[in-house]
This record gives structure tokens, sequence and C-alpha cells, in this order.
């Protein structure tokens, strides 16, 4: 059933190609600029297909199977691009924010083979207000991520780099990072609270 909810819900799955195409280059602040842009009008598809479904009645079995896979898929591709292209990087501690990013990605995957365990024996488990503190933290670094790469470029491992921007001068960068780690624990908490639930149907 293609209403327009499912159709923006799609149209963010299609997206996710395009937009990896202008993150691929590292150095390419412009593809970055263009990236961002799109990465922000995905975004919030993310809200207006949710939003429209129910405030039109027309919430289907279609667009609750799609949400999420749309969202895992722009997560995942984005810090799959990001980290090969040397954005998930930052002063002092080098790749070490690699592991943030892959915390998030192993509870993606975990959480929906959770979903589709609790959902083959008929148990919702609801969003948490957390997990939603939790998806606005991701949203939030992925984006700063991808703007400092329009607005410095490519970060630096050290800042002992000659041509290295400053702690000042990459706060876009920064701010990403700090995001990360937020999403990353925050990850962690949610993550247990559905393996809690889940564990209590596997006895």
């Amino acid at each position: 059933m293609l209403t327009l909810p499912n159709i923006l819900t799609l149209s963010r799955i299609f997206a996710v190609p395009l937009l990896g195409f202008f993150l691929w280059w590292p150095d390419w602040q412009l593809g970055y600029l263009i990236g961002f842009l799109l990465y922000c009008v995905i975004a919030l598809t993310d809200f207006l297909d949710g939003y429209l479904a129910r405030a039109q009645g027309t919430v289907s079995k279609l667009g609750i199977f799609l949400d999420p896979i749309a969202d895992k898929i722009m997560v995942a591709a984005v810090i799959l691009i990001l980290t090969a292209q040397g954005y998930l990087r930052g002063p002092y501690v080098g790749d070490v924010h690699v592991i943030a990013g892959t915390i998030i990605l192993i509870r993606e995957i975990a959480v929906s083979g959770l979903r589709e365990f609790l959902g083959g024996i008929q148990v919702s488990v609801p969003v948490s207000k957390l997990a939603k503190w939790k998806t606005a933290f991701q949203l939030i670094a992925l984006a700063m991520l991808i703007l400092g790469g329009a607005v410095h470029g490519q970060p630096c491992q050290s800042l002992d780099a000659p041509t290295c921007a400053t702690l000042a001068e990459s706060w876009v960068h920064v701010v990403g990072l700090v995001a990360l780690w937020a999403a990353a624990v925050l990850t962690c908490i949610t993550g247990w609270d559905y393996l809690r639930v889940g564990l209590k149907h596997m006895e």
C-alpha cells in the first residue's frame, strides 16, 4: 500500500546510495555540504512519515516494517562510510572513536533480532524516552560529522601534523564525536533494557 508516508519511507532507503556518493571523497568539502543537506532532508522524512501516518490514520503493516529498516540502513551506511574515510578519527586518541560507531551498529543488529524474536511470540517492547534520546544524539552526531567535512575537511589523527586543524578550528567535528559517544553510552543502556525483556521470554 503506497501511501504518502510509505513513499517517504522508501525515499529514505533509495536516498542512502546518493548520500554515500557525496560522502565517498573525504576531501570534497562541497560534496560533504550537499551530503549534509541531503542527510537533513532524510532525517526530516523520518519525522514526517510517522507524523503523517498517524495524522491521516494510514498506519500500515508495510510502514511499520519499513520504517525501522530505513533508519538502520541510513545509520549503518553513514557510520561505515565515515569510518572508511577517516571521519571517526580525532586528536590524541586517533581511531578509537570507531569503537563508538561499532557499539551502535552491534546494538542495531541485536535489537532487530530481539524485536523479530519477540514479535514472533507477540510481545511488543515500547520505545522508551531514553531510546528516543539515543536516536537524537545519534542523528546529531552523524549530522555534525558530515558537516565537519563540509566546514574543515577530513580530520587529522594528530594535532602535531603541520596541516592539522586545532580543536577550536575543528569544533564541529569534535561536537560530532562527543555526541557519538553519548549515543554509544545510551545505546548500551537501552540495548540492555531490550535484552533483559528478551531474556525473560527465553526461559
